[in-house]
Order: C-alpha cells, then sequence, then structure tokens
C-alpha cells in the first residue's frame, strides 16, 4: 500500500526546505522526500550569498531572518578581482553594509532542517519515477520499493528532477564551462601564499576563456574553482583519481599565469570534476494539475549571476505563501505562483547567460573590470 501526503516535496535542498518552513509557519503540513541518507551523510560545503531582494526575503517568510543574522560569515562580502598575472584590478573591502551577506551552505541548511518539525523529512528516499493519477493527484515509487501518493507533488529535486518530465520535456544542456574544484584545507597556515592572494572574501582571476573563482570558507579553507570553456567530454579526459595527474591536466590550461594563482590546483588538497549545464533560458510548462517545480528543477543555470540558492529559497517561500494564501484552491495558488516563477526565472537565467560569456570571453577581464568600475555594482 503507498502512504498518503496532501502535500510531497521531493527534495531537501534549500528551496524544498523554505518551502516546508514556511507552510509550517503557515500551519500547512508538508512531507519531505530526500535522497540523502540522513542529515549529516555528506559535507554541504561552499558560501552563499543571500540577496535582500531574493534569499533574504525568504528567510523573512520563514520567521528566520535574525537567526540567519548570527550564521552571517563577517568580513565574507570582501571582493577581488585580479589578472593573469596576479595585478590587483579591483578590490571592495566588507565594511557591512553590503546587501549580500555570505554564509555557508551548510550552516543555512542547518537553520531551516532544524525548524523543521520531526518527522517532516524522510530520509534514504530516492525516487525512481512519478505518475498522474487523475484529479490532480501523482503517485512517487522509490528505490527502495516504496510508494506514496500526494494531492499536491512539488519537484524541489534539482537539475535532473524526477518530477519534470510530468511537466516538461526540457532537460539541462552543457552550457560549454567546466569546473576543476579544489579545496585548500587550513589556508592560512598551510597555504600562506595561496590565503594573500584570495584575501578575505570572494576572488576572481580571469584570463581568456578561463579563469579561477574562490571563497573562504568559515573553516578557514579555501574552495576554489578551475573554470574554463571545454569540450563536453573534456573532464572524461582526465583521471582524477590521480591528483598529480589531474593537477598537470588542468594547469595546461594556465601556461602563463602566475605561479601565486596557479597554485590554486598544484598545491591544492583535492580535486573534483564538474561540468556546468542550464535549461533553456524561459523555461515554462503549461499548467497541469497538482504539480509544479521550484528551484533548479525549473530553472537551472549556470552560477555566474549568483542567483541558483537565492530563488530556489523564494520559489519555496511564494509556492507555500500561495498555497496559505489560496486555502481548499490548490490550482488558483499554482497559477499565482507559476505567473510570478516564470517571468523571474526567465529573467536570472538570461543574467546568468550573459555573465557567462562576458566572464569566459577573449576580454573577460576587462569587461569585468568595466563592469565593477562603472556598471552597476559600482553605483
Amino acid at each position: 500500500m503507498s502512504a498518503h501526503h496532501p502535500i510531497a516535496i521531493i527534495g531537501g535542498g534549500l528551496g524544498g526546505l523554505t518551502a516546508a518552513r514556511v507552510l509550517h509557519v503557515n500551519g500547512i503540513q508538508a512531507a519531505i522526500f530526500e535522497l540523502e541518507a540522513s542529515a549529516a551523510s555528506r559535507t554541504q560545503g561552499g558560501m552563499l550569498d543571500i540577496h535582500e531582494e531574493n534569499g533574504q526575503k525568504a528567510l523573512h517568510a520563514a520567521g528566520l531572518y535574525e537567526d540567519f543574522l548570527k550564521i552571517v560569515h563577517e568580513g565574507g562580502q570582501e571582493m577581488r578581482l585580479v589578472g593573469p598575472d596576479a595585478t590587483v584590478h579591483v578590490s571592495e573591502k566588507d565594511d557591512g553594509t553590503g546587501g549580500r551577506p555570505e554564509v555557508d551552505r551548510g550552516d543555512l541548511r542547518d537553520l531551516l532542517l532544524n525548524s523543521l518539525p520531526d518527522g517532516t523529512i524522510h530520509w534514504g528516499r530516492k525516487v525512481t519515477g512519478a505518475r498522474a493519477l487523475g484529479d490532480g493527484r501523482h503517485e512517487v515509487t522509490f528505490t527502495d520499493g516504496s510508494a506514496i501518493t500526494t494531492d499536491l507533488l512539488i519537484g524541489a529535486d534539482g537539475a535532473w528532477s524526477r518530477v519534470r518530465p510530468l511537466l516538461s520535456d526540457a532537460t539541462p544542456a552543457y552550457t560549454g564551462i567546466s569546473f576543476a574544484e579544489t579545496d585548500l584545507y587550513d589556508a592560512d597556515t598551510r597555504h600562506p601564499r595561496s590565503a594573500a592572494v584570495i584575501g578575505g572574501g570572494f576572488f576572481v582571476s580571469l584570463g581568456s576563456q578561463c579563469g579561477f573563482l574562490a571563497h573562504r570558507e568559515t573553516d578557514g579553507s579555501f574552495h576554489i574553482y578551475a573554470a574554463l570553456k571545454a569540450d563536453e567530454g573534456w573532464l572524461d579526459t582526465i583521471d582524477f583519481t590521480d591528483l598529480a595527474a589531474a593537477k598537470t591536466a588542468v594547469l595546461a590550461h594556465f601556461e602563463g599565469w602566475h605561479e601565486d594563482l596557479r597554485a590554486l590546483v598544484a598545491d591544492a588538497d583535492t580535486i573534483t570534476p564538474r561540468r556546468i549545464h542550464a535549461l533553456p533560458v524561459g523555461h515554462r510548462w503549461e499548467r497541469i494539475p497538482g504539480v509544479t517545480l521550484l528551484g533548479d528543477a525549473a530553472h537551472v543555470m549556470s552560477p555566474f549571476a549568483g542567483e541558483g540558492a537565492n530563488l530556489a529559497m523564494l520559489d519555496g517561500a511564494e509556492l507555500a505563501e500561495a498555497l496559505a494564501a489560496h486555502p481548499g484552491d490548490t490550482e488558483a495558488a499554482l497559477i499565482a505562483y507559476e505567473q510570478a516563477l516564470f517571468p523571474r526565472s526567465e529573467a536570472s537565467a538570461a543574467e546568468s547567460a550573459a555573465s557567462l560569456e562576458t566572464m569566459f570571453g577573449d576580454r573577460g577581464l576587462e569587461q569585468m573590470i568595466e563592469f565593477f568600475t562603472t556598471g552597476p555594482a559600482a553605483q
């Protein structure tokens, strides 16, 4: 027999958790089904800048804004833009007045997790498929052989969503950018040269069609993305189980760069490959009763506008608020939610795609210097 849940959220990332929290604040119960085995099954990692106009708005709706301020990484809004020769072209200090405070993704996830009633999250539930049952009801099946039915199915299950095919036949496409992600642990002590280069917050170094993006983490480590334009199969040519060989292969694309920058790969403690995918700009779907999407399931985009987590949280909050505002009329709620979702996500996806082309074009450094010194960021 299948267990029945009036509202089922597939995916326990930031968007799904925010949706469940805002529903809870409004007296509505939801169940989350998450493929990870437990809250501690893997390190979340990564720094996020949470924006006033979306991520922080969601935290206000969730009643968690004051608690969020307690986990903000002080100094994390510092930014440095340098060239391949390590010349610093833009340097911005964090004076505490910026609207995009940095926070550790894991800390933010824990804040949301701890705000939910016990039993909200069903761990270790990997979806194998979902199907419509009629009258807006759906069935979801899992790899452990179990199944659920629901009156409202919310796909918050990321870029490769198993819920999305109920609404759309679109799939994420490779953007042309690949990352080799590296970590430098205990950086101030073990990697002082890199610590001096990166500084206290966010760091960008751009050349022709490649570059480094880095964050100082709250634990004193650095997380670095060595990014470059490459064929989709390029990462498959590298044996990432051989750390030395992987470093050599990646650094071949940074010949002539300053040794302090090459050290971000050469001295790395770990290296992990990742291709960057995106759904088409303007992705949307026709209204189908009883199911919707949020976050990357709805609009996965490249990370170069910094909006992914922020949009997922706002999606979750606005979906929950729409359901609370339309008691007994789920379809009216979904119509209202999607009417705001589609244009918002299209604008951010277009911005992200444009930023990718700018940053990894032949004049990426020059254009980004201009952006930070004369564009919106300087105003």
